[in-house]
């Protein structure tokens, strides 16, 4: 019997060869493939404009306290000669003066509430009038009277440019029964005696209130202020995250009068700058600036919070996806290795035959692709993944592994972010000296950016929030 060798043919014999190639690349010892080179990003500072509210609170009992201080008991002393009497007794026409004596003292103290844009005070007075004929004929004629009144006075705040505080006064008084004295069957009103006396007396209530206003030095307290806003925050110890603002300028964001209380606002705004690793150096704090236009109120704090995920949790992560990835494929990841490349992730994979038990065997294959973060979520997901090896035949075996990874592999970063902000929130309120304290929440962040530096994954994320620096509270 013969028999007869039929040949190939041409791409049959290719095919064949090129697989078998392939199945020899995955059974001999390691290969490299080329390697994308190390290529890190460098991050740029974590630095935003930002805002911080400086409010200044005084209690109002304390303010009228130190008014009432300058407003003696006795407002005023009255000791008149008028005419009280102008009648006919038979053909006489009889025309008497007497005399009106006696005082107006403050039976109360002084009391401040506030409301709006408005301060309002209040004190109460009391006064006791006598009227007595002024000579021997109108001796016998006698009268008295006694009563209440309510000082009242309204101002608006005011802070100038040279950071006094400006009470605009408008005052007034009202009585509870005018003053009325009875002298032989006629009614002198003396409303006329005594208000010029008290309306004298309140001017200078006014200036004292305007001086008990100064004392509370506004400058003075809003320049701590200032000096405090650049001492460096500690967000986080682990790892240690440091804040350091970096305030240019003050603008006026009201003075509000609320209860009991009266409060000044500024707005302070500058750079927030978020650093990692050792406390900043000290920055020195420039002068209190003049005061810029007027806010109606303080704005947003913005911080950029870092959240880093090294390259061997995300190693782990891939590792896991690949423990059910592979075996389906019919082949085993010997070893895998992450790095950054010009802004892309590298993912190199040592790919062997699953029947292979040789531990050196394999060969390496290269994924690039990049970065996709879910910001609701807190997930960091791989997109764009793409395979690069120099064997032909393993470039259709990694296919499952590459649509597995895309598919399958994602880093939850949610517990690092939740972390950082809850640390940082603790971190932002706190005690400061001269009776200043910090009072700081951020409650929101969104993606700023993602860098691929040398140590791992740089999500920015920039939180918002409020921060305040109190005094009196």
């Amino acid at each position: 019997m013969k028999f007869h060798l039929k040949p190939l043919g041409k791409r049959k014999g290719v095919r064949a060869g090129l697989a078998a190639l392939g199945i020899v690349g995955l059974c001999s010892s390691a290969m490299a493939a080329e390697r994308p080179p190390f290529a890190p990003d460098t991050v740029a500072p974590f630095s935003t404009e930002s805002r911080i509210a400086a409010t200044i609170e005084f209690g109002l009992p304390a303010l009228a306290d130190d008014i009432e201080r300058g407003i003696p008991r006795r407002l005023a002393t009255i000791d008149e000669r008028v005419s009280c009497v102008h009648r006919r007794v038979l053909f006489f026409q009889v025309n008497a003066n007497c005399d009106i004596y006696g005082y107006v003292e403050r039976s109360g103290p002084v009391s401040l509430y506030g409301r709006g844009d408005r301060l309002y005070g209040s004190v109460p007075i009391y006064g006791a009038l006598e009227g007595q004929g002024a000579n021997r004929f109108t001796a016998r004629i006698h009268g008295e009277t006694e009563a209440s009144a309510t000082i009242e006075a309204e101002a608006r705040p005011e802070l100038t440019r040279d950071w006094s505080l400006d009470l605009n006064f408008s005052d007034g008084f009202r009585w509870s029964e005018p003053p009325v004295l009875h002298v032989m069957g006629r009614e002198i009103p003396l409303a006329s005696y005594a208000e010029p006396r008290i309306r004298t007396e309140l001017a200078q209530v006014r200036g004292r209130a305007l001086a008990a206003a100064r004392r509370l030095d506004l400058h003075d307290k809003a320049a701590t202020a200032w000096r405090h806003a650049f001492e460096p925050v500690q967000l986080s110890a682990d790892p240690e995250v440091w804040l350091q603002l970096t305030p240019q300028s003050a603008v006026f964001a009201g003075v509000r009068a609320e209860g009991k209380v009266l409060s000044g606002s500024l707005e302070l705004s500058g750079a927030a700058e978020t650093m990692i690793g050792q406390q900043p150096a000290t920055v020195t704090p420039t002068s209190l600036p003049a005061l810029g236009r007027e806010v109606t109120s303080p704005g947003q704090f913005d911080v950029i919070l870092p959240v880093r995920v090294s390259y061997d949790v995300l190693k782990g992560k891939i590792q896991q996806a690949l423990a059910s990835i592979a075996p389906a494929a019919g082949m085993s990841v010997r070893d895998v290795e992450v790095y950054p490349s010009s802004g892309k992730l590298v993912i190199g994979l040592r790919v062997a035959k699953a029947s292979d038990a040789n531990p050196t065997a394999g060969e390496w294959t290269y994924l690039t692709g990049s970065l996709q973060v879910d910001e609701d979520g807190h997930a960091v997901r791989l997109s764009d993944l793409s395979a690069s090896t120099a064997n032909e035949g393993l470039a259709a075996m990694i296919d499952p592994i590459v649509s597995g990874l895309r598919d399958k592999m994602s880093v939850d970063y949610g517990v690092a972010y939740e972390n950082l902000l809850n640390a940082a929130n603790a971190k932002l309120n706190r005690p400061l000296k001269d009776g200043f304290r910090m009072e700081g929440h951020l409650s929101s962040a969104k993606l700023e950016k993602l860098y691929l530096p040398a140590d791992g994954i740089e999500i920015a994320l920039r939180a918002s929030g409020q921060l305040k620096i109190l005094y009196g509270m």
